[in-house]
């Protein structure tokens, strides 16, 4: 069940390769995110002290908890993932300047994880040609698809 997703992320970042991650949670911001009542567009991931943490995920209060019985709202919370992908990953990110985005976050099995994409940031240029080109396969498709109605009707 996918709960949000940062559709800029790919346009913002050529995302090379993608990973899941677990996060570390309290009992009301589990519940907020089953209301969907998070932003993941201002968050990033960071490796700081040999772990890697999503630092700026906005995630709201839960409707029905106690006002002194919340949560932080945009505190920094852990990502769980093995020791053999966190020393993959620092290697990689030391070598290629690369940026961790989270892409988008979901349950899985009763559990809230985190898709995080490994990518480079484009510049201005980049996001004008993405867009481009996403809007001639766009019309590619369509033409297509009205070719085959003409000749299938």
């Amino acid at each position: 069940m996918v709960v949000a997703t940062n559709r800029q992320a790919r346009r913002n970042f050529e995302i090379i390769d993608s990973f899941e991650a677990g996060i570390m949670l309290r009992g009301s911001e589990v519940k907020s995110l089953r209301e969907a009542k998070v932003t993941l567009a201002d968050a990033y991931a960071r490796l700081i002290a040999g772990e890697l943490w999503l630092i700026g995920l906005h995630i709201a209060p839960y409707s029905h908890a106690a006002a002194h019985n919340g949560h932080e709202l945009e505190r920094d919370r852990k990502l769980l993932v093995h020791r053999a992908e966190l020393d993959e990953l620092r290697a990689r990110l030391e070598q290629e300047r690369l940026n961790l985005v989270p892409l988008s976050l979901y349950f899985k099995d009763g559990r809230a994880k985190i898709e995080i994409g490994v990518g480079r940031g484009r510049k201005l240029h980049d996001k004008r040609q993405a867009i481009a080109k996403r809007d001639a396969d766009l019309e590619a498709r369509r033409a297509v698809s009205a070719a085959r109605r003409r000749h299938s009707g």
